[in-house]
């Protein structure tokens, strides 16, 4: 019998090469992340005069002018002392954590249902469902403003909850589908014959899909957070959130790029620490129900 050959890559050219630019690609992925981060954190604190103070041409050393500043936070403090970011704050809360509980609890009941169930047409309510989320949310804005105006919607924290759930929900059936597809039809069959409903049996195994539904609950609360567009029609008036709140910061004789950089630390701050978090069941949640066996 002919000996294998055991070939190595060990010390191929490509791993050495690979082995060099990694390091390089991730120092320079990292400066271009955080950097904008670290400069919005600084601005924040910076009197206007400190803000825009610049070395002159060609002076390489003056750029320790950018650390040489005397801190403050009365950005933060007219903020919600006089701009009401206080209730801003709160409406983002509330409308991404309210969207957000519920898709999920609406979606994941009707995804359960779609893993378990054969009809006629189900293919196609699928892509139907999923068609929904394919729409540009300009397209919708109009339609679903005249719709929410006509129910008094307009300006409410119910309103914008409806709204962000209008993209969201689609978006959940489709992807915790997946996750109780991934669970054996034994277990609900084990708890129907132990006397538990449809309901009941589907109760038992929400805790083995709990890291793709807290997953994607996640998910819901930043692309509500995030949202602009709804939060600036829908939201209008008593439902004002954070970015569009930062929005109406920029004045056509004046830009307090001070106020406008605490905003934003306001705005990205409690994301960070909930992304760092979770992150770790986050990417267990959506890479569950991947593999199939």
């Amino acid at each position: 019998m002919a000996s294998r050959e055991i070939i190595r890559y060990d010390n191929s050219p490509l791993l050495r090469l690979a082995k060099i630019l990694t390091p390089i690609f991730l120092a320079v992925y990292l400066v271009w992340t955080l950097l904008p981060l670290f400069i919005m954190v600084m601005a924040s604190m910076k009197d206007l005069l400190d803000a825009f103070d610049t070395p002159d041409a060609g002076d390489w050393g003056g750029v320790a002018m950018f650390f040489d500043f005397t801190p403050t936070l009365k950005h933060y403090y007219v903020l919600f002392a006089e701009n009401n970011f206080g209730v801003y704050l709160f409406n983002s809360l509330v409308a991404s954590l309210g969207s957000a509980l519920v898709a999920v609890t609406l979606g994941s009941m009707a995804a359960y249902s779609l893993a378990r169930m054969e009809f006629r047409g189900k293919k196609d309510l699928l892509f139907w469902i999923i068609s929904t989320r394919m729409a540009p949310m300009v397209a919708v804005t109009v339609p679903l403003y005249a719709i929410f105006r006509s129910l008094d919607l307009v300006g409410t924290l119910p309103g914008l909850i409806l709204a962000f759930t209008t993209f969201n929900l689609p978006f959940a059936i489709w992807i915790l589908k997946g996750f109780f597809e991934n669970v054996p039809y034994a277990i609900e069959e084990a708890a129907q014959v132990d006397g538990c409903t449809r309901f009941q049996a589907f109760l038992t195994i929400v805790p083995l899909v709990a890291p793709g539904v807290g997953a994607f609950l996640v998910l819901c609360i930043l692309f509500a957070w995030n949202d602009f567009l709804f939060a600036t029609i829908i939201g209008s008036g008593g439902a004002k959130t954070l970015p569009a709140a930062t929005k109406e910061l920029v004045q056509p004789q004046n830009i307090d790029w001070g106020k406008i950089m605490a905003a934003g630390v306001i705005t990205t701050a409690p994301m960070i620490p909930l992304g760092l978090l979770v992150r770790k069941y986050l990417v267990a949640g959506l890479t569950m129900g991947a593999v199939r066996e």
